[in-house]
């Protein structure tokens, strides 16, 4: 059996700069949710995404938890989300009891349509919060998005959890928003073995993520005695986990050069398969950290995503269809869903997401690539 290839999966700097901050916080006895790796991650990410304030989460789910809370998100109350994302940035909204209006996408960059979105604000004109995603790298129309948002006096959540290192006429992905939210699971495209961050950029950015920061700590008062007055969580990064990250984001900047060079090989070697169609990644405006590669067939093509992925597998390579849309999930079938043409639905039949592991060698991509062209003789 050949040596197997991921889809995504960790990888931790050559430098060693992950063991520097994790021995550091053996040697001082912190490895409890505080301490100076929690302090000093938070305030990398800032110095580094340019965010006013940000709290590190245990993940990104629990950072779009608690965005939905700071935006005040109460029982019954609708929340436009994209639909074509992961079950993890709708999931939160039910947590709070409140009803998600899925969103489709625009062919463009597979993310939240303005146009579709505009039709839900004359649908539902009170509704108050839009869940964004920038999906697999790709920074959404988030200018256009953003004045839609403004117009109606919504808040902005972007869950920017596949998009660390996107940036967007020089500004980084997940600081648009009222709130962002960077994910560091195993397969993200840099990875505390789990956790998140949740940041803002608002005028008061450090008095939500204080509030933030209460809510993750269980809620506990500043009183000699635990006494709470509010439900709280268990949120908070460990100190441990926070110092992987503090390494992995020294390394950033070459996880993102590898993931842009491999969906460039990808865009050329499989350039002689005409029903192939790369995910579109760069615009003039943004440059996109490519985390994972996809692609798309024609609707014609005699070949499916899924023979793909079958022949892909018989070889011990991992990949991956495109996610499912939310409004397709059972576990949403009540929810409204504002359609613009069907994009999201074509996206998930015809699109595929091809191994992009950091960790790839250029034997490893003409393996993958080598596979991919087979299917069609």
């Amino acid at each position: 059996m050949s040596d197997r290839i991921f889809l995504a999966s960790p990888h931790m700097s050559e430098e060693g700069y992950e063991r520097e901050f994790i021995q550091e916080a053996f040697d001082t006895n912190w490895i409890a949710p505080l301490g100076a790796n929690v302090d000093g991650f938070e305030n990398e990410i800032c110095q580094k995404t340019g965010a006013k304030a940000a709290v590190a989460l245990s993940s990104g789910t629990s950072a779009i938890h608690l965005a939905l809370k700071l935006a005040g998100l109460k029982k019954g109350e609708r929340v436009f989300c994209q639909s074509l994302t992961f079950s993890a940035t709708a999931n939160p909204i039910v947590y709070e009891a409140g009803i998600p209006v899925f969103i489709d996408s625009e062919p463009d960059t597979w993310n939240m349509s303005p146009a579709a979105l505009e039709s839900a604000f004359r649908k539902y004109p009170d509704t108050r919060i839009v869940m964004l995603v920038h999906l697999y790298g790709v920074a959404a129309k988030i200018d256009e998005i953003k004045e839609i948002c403004s117009r109606h006096q919504a808040v902005l959540i972007e869950d920017a959890a596949e998009s660390l290192g996107t940036v967007y006429n020089g500004q980084w992905t997940g600081t648009f928003g009222d709130y962002g939210i960077y994910s560091f699971n195993g397969n993200k495209i840099i990875t505390t073995s789990g956790g998140g961050m949740l940041v803002s950029n608002r005028e008061d950015a450090e008095d939500k993520m204080q509030k933030a920061f209460f809510w993750a700590t269980q809620s506990r008062e500043k009183e000699r005695y635990y006494q709470h007055k509010e439900i709280g969580y268990n949120y908070r990064m460990s100190n441990i986990t926070a110092g992987i990250g503090r390494g992995q984001l020294k390394v950033l900047d070459k996880r993102i050069e590898k993931k842009r060079k491999i969906y460039q090989y990808y865009k050329k070697a499989l350039s002689s398969v005409s029903d192939i169609t790369m995910m579109p990644f760069d615009r003039e405006e943004c440059r996109n950290n490519c985390w994972l590669s996809c692609l798309t067939l024609s609707v014609d093509s005699r070949v499916s995503p899924l023979d793909i992925q079958l022949a892909l597998e018989k070889e011990n390579i991992e990949s991956r269809p495109v996610w499912k849309p939310m409004h397709l999930q059972p576990v949403f079938s009540d929810c409204d869903y504002i359609d613009n043409g069907g994009v999201a639905e074509h996206l998930f039949k015809q699109g595929m997401c091809l191994p992009s592991d950091t960790k790839m060698t250029d034997q490893d991509l003409e393996r993958v690539c080598g596979i991919v062209r087979s299917c069609w003789k």
